[in-house]
């Protein structure tokens, strides 16, 4: 009975309750958790069934365990350690299973009883063991617990004293989101530092590789500055050859050149003039202008055909060109100003034919409708700033005077000022280079500060109503852009003057019907255009003497006009029918201005 209450604690089933009744006490299976039993020894006695027997063992005695009894329908576990691991040697053949316990006989049931009660003790000794073990284990948990009871009392009461330190001031916050590298230094604390001969050895090493790479690096900007020199070099050369082939090109197109510009029917015109057809512009060539008008006799006023004018020139514009497509054929002229040449550009042509519009424009600030002197303005501060990145240094000087009656004002002195009389002079004895003194020369850097004095200019002109015009130019106005510039590596300086002119309008006096004060303008006007012509065909024909001082216009432009200056003159023609006997004077003095042929221009340089 005993055997039998302990059976399912131990696995073992009894013969005499198992079903089969085969009256033979069989053991169960092991569970997997309990090692099978190492062989018995053979026990001293002369009875083998005594083998195995326990010296405590009492038989007819139930097996008790120590620890109480067994847990119903759970296995008996032996609280025995796990032996510990052997140290089985790398590439060494598995441990050869231990040999199973040969089977008992049948009819040896105090063998069977003997195999029963070293399992029961092997178990026992294990439960002890695991009693040990958990003892310890609970006694540990314990000990974990109280720490972590602290630890959390630490960090409860850290993060109190945290918060009273750093709270943030009234309008301070702080960053919503951490920053890992801040954070790193303070979660990595660094090791202790190494030995100072360590730290002087790594510095020594840091330096060498520094000065390497500082040593690589003054070969490559060595490299770099002598390619950079031989770049500016080739620059340099490009540049001269630049303005060598452009001063060829200006030459081979003529020292003196002429644009025919016939201005557009006005609004108000359009019921007086009713075509063009006594001007006509060939198709295939823009060079060419023709005049014509019917010839009639003298005796019956019989139309006996057309009379053609024809006038060649070096550009011809119709009515329908615009500013900028004029100012495209001028532009390089302009550019030889920066170079050191000296440019003269003038309009010429009969009251209200467009010499204002052209060179000034109604609006200096429309870029469609500006004219030529605040085109070639913004030319030449853009050309220059170009020409800096080259080493070149330009300064500018602004002057506006008008000649009105054969005497000098300034346009950009005040009112109490305008009255000074201004006379030319030369600038010394031995130079032939001609000033103003007490002209105001103004320092100009930008173009908005010429148009500043292109606007103050034009409120002080003298301007008086004729009968060809409401608001008639009775001056010659003069704008001049003084140009300084320097190339300090090369050693290189170059000076020239940019005259731009707005001529009085010419007409004939019976034209005019000007009477009194308009008569001595109108007079004082077509002598100083008279002379022009006069000192251009002097220049032309190579005379030993040239007439500047017949008027205060030529004398002004002297350094202008002369053979080391570059000139081109705007002839402006009325489309008005009844102005053609004006558009022809005026072509005529421009075609003759057209054949002359002056010396070449050379540059102001040192």
């Amino acid at each position: 009975q005993s055997l039998t209450g302990n059976q399912g604690a131990l696995g073992w089933s009894h013969p005499c309750l198992s079903r089969e009744g085969r009256g033979v006490l069989q053991p169960s299976p092991l569970p997997p958790h309990i090692p099978p039993t190492a062989p018995r020894k053979a026990a001293s006695g002369n009875h083998p069934q005594d083998e195995g027997l326990s010296p405590r063992h009492v038989p007819n005695q139930p097996l008790q365990c120590p620890q109480g009894p067994p847990i119903p329908n759970q296995p008996l576990r032996c609280p025995q350690s796990p032996p510990p691991p052997l140290d089985v040697p790398a590439g060494a053949p598995p441990p050869a299973a231990a040999p199973p316990r040969p089977k008992r006989a049948a009819w040896d049931l105090k063998g069977q009883v003997s195999d029963l009660r070293e399992a029961l003790g092997s178990c026992r000794e294990k439960v002890r063991g695991l009693d040990e073990e958990n003892r310890l284990l609970r006694e540990q948990v314990g000990t974990l617990q109280r720490d972590l009871r602290e630890r959390e009392s630490q960090e409860k009461d850290l993060n109190h004293r945290m918060g009273v330190t750093f709270s943030p001031p009234n309008g301070v916050s702080f960053c919503p989101t951490p920053q890992p590298e801040l954070l790193f230094p303070l979660l990595n604390p660094p090791s202790s530092p190494p030995p100072p001969q360590a730290q002087l050895k790594l510095a020594e090493e840091t330096l060498q590789q520094h000065a390497a790479r500082a040593a690589e690096l003054q070969v490559e900007v060595a490299a770099q500055e002598q390619q950079l020199g031989q770049q500016e070099e080739r620059l340099h050369g490009l540049e001269m050859e630049r303005r060598r082939l452009h001063n060829l090109v200006q030459e081979l197109k003529g020292n003196i050149r002429v644009f025919c510009r016939v201005r557009p029917v006005l609004p108000e015109e359009e019921e007086r003039q009713k075509g063009l057809e006594h001007l006509h512009f060939p198709p295939q060539d823009n060079k060419v202008l023709v005049l014509s008008r019917p010839e009639e006799s003298h005796v019956g006023r019989e139309r006996r055909g057309d009379i053609r004018y024809d006038f060649s020139f070096d550009r011809v514009f119709p009515p329908s060109a615009s500013q900028q497509e004029i100012f495209e054929e001028i532009a390089l002229l302009v550019q030889s100003a920066l170079d050191g040449y000296h440019v003269c550009i003038f309009a010429y042509g009969q009251t209200g034919s467009g010499k204002t519009y052209t060179m000034e424009g109604p609006d200096a600030l429309d870029p469609e409708t500006r004219g030529m002197i605040p085109r070639a303005v913004q030319q030449v501060f853009q050309g220059a700033r170009e020409l800096t990145e080259k080493g070149w240094e330009y300064g500018f000087t602004a002057s506006f005077l008008e000649i009105y009656n054969e005497s000098l004002r300034d346009l950009l002195a005040g009112r109490p000022e305008r009255g000074a009389e201004l006379e030319i002079r030369r600038v010394s004895s031995i130079s032939e280079e001609l000033h103003v003194p007490n002209l105001r020369c103004v320092p100009v850097t930008s173009e908005e500060e010429v148009l500043g004095l292109l606007q103050t200019a034009a409120a002080n002109r003298s301007v008086a109503r004729t009968a060809l015009n409401d608001r008639s130019s009775r001056s010659h106005c003069v704008f001049q852009l003084r140009i300084q510039g320097s190339n300090p590596a090369r050693d290189l300086r170059c000076a020239s003057v940019l005259s731009l002119v707005d001529l009085a309008g010419s007409e004939r006096l019976d034209k005019s019907l000007s009477r009194g004060e308009r008569l001595r303008e109108t007079q004082a006007i077509n002598t100083s255009l008279s002379t022009l012509g006069l000192v251009i065909m002097a220049l032309s024909n190579k005379e030993p003497h040239v007439p500047y001082r017949n008027s205060k216009l030529t004398y002004l432009l002297q350094n202008s006009l002369g053979g080391s200056a570059k000139m081109l003159m705007f002839v402006n023609i009325s489309p008005l029918e009844e102005n053609f006997a004006e558009s022809l004077n005026s072509l005529r003095f421009a075609s003759k201005v057209n054949e002359c042929v002056v010396g070449t221009a050379h540059a102001n340089r040192k």
